[in-house]
């Protein structure tokens, strides 16, 4: 598997937000709207400069991150 960087931060890019690379998209957009129940297509819909596949490797890497740490770090 070929690791590439999936989210940026530039001053003068949105003030430094973390945006998906090559976008002007916020990765916290992302998430929220899989929080209020939107589904990953109606996202990529919404926001066609960010390619599904970023998408998917950044929730793969925030899921590792979440099952890496131990019970006592997030309780």
């Amino acid at each position: 598997m070929i690791k590439q960087k999936l989210i940026e931060r530039d001053p003068d890019i949105l003030g430094g937000v973390a945006v998906f690379v090559g976008t002007r998209v916020p990765a916290q957009t992302l998430l929220d709207y899989l929080e209020v129940g939107q589904s990953l297509d109606e996202f990529l819909d919404d926001f066609p400069t960010v390619k599904q596949e970023q998408a998917v490797a950044l929730l793969e890497n925030f899921k590792q991150i979440l099952l890496t740490q131990t019970y006592e770090s997030i309780v």
